[in-house]
Parts: C-alpha cells; structure tokens; sequence
C-alpha cells in the first residue's frame, strides 16, 4: 500500500490505493468547507514529495505560482503513489462545559453530547453526584461534506443521507463507548443528545427535503427515542434526542434556554448562538420567541479570503494603535488565517482607523493584518450579510415584544465563538445593538442543558419546546428591509 507522509511531525499512514484524499486528511484537521466541490481554498496541502496532477478546480481556484509551489486542493485528488504532503497540524479546542448546576440526584450514569454541525462534546457523568467522570470532544466527521447546515443538506438531497447518518451515529457510539472505557463504567442508565435542527434529522432518519427547501420547515420536531442497540452501539442504554423548537431552531437552542433559565425571568433577556447557523431567542417567563438566521459561516471563517477556524495560527485578536494593528496569533507563531473573534475585531479596527466606511466601502485593495493575511472589500461585504442578519433577527424579536434590543436586560451569548468575541468590537460594528455590560458569554449551554436534561423526566422537555413561539423570518414582509438597514456599521 502506498504511504502518505505528514509534515509536519512526520506521520505515516499506509493507505489503499484509490484512497480519497479528503477521506485520509480529515481526521488530521484539513478543512472541507465546500463539501469537496474545489469552489474554495480551506483545504489546501502542498505536496513536497509524490506527484498530484493539477486538476480543472484548481486551476480556477489557485494562482499558477501557488500551483508551481505545489499547492492543491485535497478535495480532488485520490493517493496513486507514495506522496508526502504539508499540512496545517490545527488543533482546535472544542467548548466544553464543567460548572455545577443543581440537580435531583439520581442513581447510575449518564452521557450528555453536544452533537454540533462542526464539534462534537460528551460529557459522562454520575447521576448520584453530578459529577463529570469523563470528557470526550471530536470534530464532526460528516464535516467533509459541507462545513455548515445547507451544504450539508444539500449532500444528503443527492443521496448522501444514509451515509451522513451512519457516519454520526457511529460516531456518536464511538465517543459513548471511549467514555465507558475512560471511566471503567460497565452499565450506562442514559444518553441524552441536544443538536440543531439538521443534526436531528440525520440523526434520526428524518426526510430532510422540508428542511432544505423553502419555506424550510422540519419533518418533525418532537424528542427522538432510541434503544442503543437500534443504533449499533454494543450496549443497553435508552437513547433521547431532545426536541427541536421548529425550523433550524434546534434541541441545542432549547437546552441553552433551560441552562440559562431565562424561561423563569420577569425581565427581557436574548440568547444567541452564533455558529454555522444563528440561532437567537427573545423573551421572559411570559413568552419566549425564537428565529433562526441564515447568516452563513462567517463567524468560523467560511467563505473568509484568509478564514479559518480558532486554532493554531488563526488571528484571534487584532488592536488598533499608534503604530498601526497589533494582531494576536492562537499559539503564538506566524499567522495563517483569521478565525471569527479576529474578523470582528478587524472590522471594529478597520471603522476605528477610518480604512472602512459606515457603508462597508474598504479604503484601498485591502487591510493588511499580519503575515500577509489581510482583510479585502469582500470579506467586508461576507461579514455584513451574516453581521446584519442576526441584528435584524434581534431588532424584529424584540419588536414583536414591544421592545428594542437596547431594552433587553442581558444577552447571553453561546458557543464558542460567543466565548471568544470580544463584545466591545461585536458592539462596535452593530452586531449587537445593546450596552456591553449587559452582554455576557455563556459557554457551551447546549451542552449544560443536556447535562440537566439527565436528571428529568424527557416530557418536560417537550412542554418547555412547545412553550417557546418559532419565527420564520423568511416569512416575514418587513425582514429585507431590516435586513438591508442592519448591514450598515455605526
């Protein structure tokens, strides 16, 4: 078998021949965020030794000198013979989760998993204590067929679905079966996965096709049930999908309602998460709404000149000063991209020094970062569709509640991005239009909820989705308009 060498560290993989490379290079952390049609630049390798003949997409994708240094794009090539390959060793930190909460005790153990569109979190725990016994995080391995929700669906429209779910549910079975081993647990009493709305439904078998298609409406929202068996996993333990809200609103978002308790608030107050998808939901212990945003994957560096996901050698944090941009690096070593906190931070620079209009128009060809990354018009124009999405969701939720943002008593933002923002830029450039100081990140409440959900009776779930009013923005007359106001900056 021909041997595919990695630099660098300079590991060995002995591979079929006819082996995708996108297959073999995943699990390394090369990104595939067109789903391996060649129309973007996340997965490039250069090759230092072997031979990849230039395929039609790369030559409409990479410069004749990127391809004479021996740049490719993993997505279009199979392994023929021995190569040896460069490639970006990213490690990504997944966002786990390890406050304390307050719980009913119960007897046995339990796992809770953050079944993410891009990462995947499980946490086991004792029911008895509350205690985490074990952790496990993962990249999604159905990431190589499109790094955010449409994409993804769409491959499973083209036949793709069987495949998407087998891949996760064995996953899934993996990640539950490491924690058991970690643990020296023999018996598991319960599994209990929160997810988007996609995620749902490639979990669950569910016909994606109302999903991907306007007006983008699920099959079924409902919790899913399980016996592990069904699943292939070798062992006997009830299996619960909590419930999605509606949309591509998903379980996710309705366990960071219940970990935030803003369900039990007299007071306004907003989630939002911000990842492949933008979720957000506004409200108090009278009503509660919810919307979805199609902001794209911006905020993970898709579809970014320079992007790339928060990991070894992204631009993280950038500083506007006396002797121009002070940029900070994840690991401290050349830069090699720019992760979402680092976009918004950029822009926030870019307005403050002038070198962007309140319109979005970029002063020059481009703003140079660090390291020949650098920010160009259209990263700007990228980041004002998904920036002014999310502000109009915000403004038209709370305007159905007789408010403005700035009324809301406090936003918690979720994920990892949340975590990482700064929220003094994210106000600056009119992400979010309320008083910093009653911004805060939330950390990972998808998978906190889920925790919670280990101690409760699942109907209680269903009561709490049932509860909560989803908002089709799409549907909405006066959302373009909102829209289009919302892109501009203060």
């Amino acid at each position: 078998m021909p041997n595919l060498t990695l630099a660098p560290g300079g590991r060995v993989l002995s591979l079929p021949s006819g082996t995708a490379l996108r297959e073999a290079l995943f699990a390394q952390g090369v990104e595939f965020p067109c789903g391996g049609h060649g129309r973007c630049r996340g997965c490039r390798v250069r090759v230092l030794a072997g031979q990849l003949p230039i395929q039609p997409a790369e030559g409409r994708v990479l410069t004749l000198d990127e391809q004479a240094q021996g740049w490719r794009l993993a997505c279009q090539h199979h392994l023929a013979g021995d190569l040896r390959l460069e490639l970006p060793q990213w490690q990504m930190p997944v966002l786990g989760d390890d406050r304390s909460f307050a719980f009913r005790p119960g007897t046995g153990f339990g796992i809770a998993v953050d079944l993410g569109t891009t990462t995947l979190a499980a946490q086991l725990l004792d029911l008895h204590s509350g205690q985490v016994l074990a952790v496990r995080t993962a990249l999604n391995a159905q990431a190589p067929f499109g790094a955010d929700v449409m994409s993804r669906l769409e491959y499973a429209l083209r036949g793709g679905q069987a495949g998407l779910q087998d891949l996760i549910r064995a996953q899934v079975g993996e990640l539950v079966a490491d924690l058991l081993r970690q643990a020296q647990i023999p018996v598991l009493t319960r599994v209990v996965l929160v997810g988007n709305t996609a995620m749902h439904h490639l979990f669950g078998a569910l016909d994606c096709a109302p999903l991907a298609r306007h007006p983008f409406l699920p099959a079924r929202t409902g919790r899913l049930e399980f016996e592990a068996r069904e699943l292939g996993w070798p062992l006997s333990a009830p299996v619960t999908f909590l419930p999605c809200i509606g949309g591509f609103v998903g379980a996710d978002v309705l366990a960071g309602v219940e970990a935030t308790g803003m369900a039990r608030r007299a007071e306004l107050t907003a989630l939002i998460d911000l990842g492949t998808n933008g979720e957000i939901v506004v409200g108090n212990r009278d009503r509660l709404l919810a919307t979805s945003t199609a902001a794209g994957p911006a905020f993970e560096g898709a579809r970014i000149s320079c992007g790339m996901r928060a990991a070894t050698g992204a631009i993280c944090a950038v500083r506007s000063g006396p002797g121009g941009l002070d940029c900070r690096v994840i690991g401290g070593g050349p830069a090699r991209g720019l992760c979402g906190s680092g976009l918004v931070d950029a822009i926030a620079a870019g307005l403050d020094l002038g070198r962007i209009a309140p319109g979005g128009r970029l002063d020059g060809a481009s703003l140079p970062l660090r390291d020949g990354v650098a920010l160009s018009q259209a990263d700007v124009r990228e980041f004002q569709l998904a920036k002014g999405a999310i502000a109009a969701g915000l403004r038209m939720l709370a305007a159905r509640l007789g408010a403005a943002p700035e009324d809301l008593a406090q936003v918690h933002l979720a994920g990892a991005f949340g975590n990482d923002v700064q929220v003094s830029s994210a106000c600056r450039v009119g992400l979010l239009e309320v008083p910093p100081d009653r911004v805060a990140p939330a950390g990972n409440t998808a998978l906190l909820g889920a925790k919670l959900a280990l101690f409760q009776d699942p109907g209680r779930w269903d009561q709490s989705a049932a509860g909560i009013e989803a908002v089709a923005l799409n549907l909405e007359p006066a959302f373009q308009d909102a829209y289009v106001e919302a892109m501009s900056f203060p």
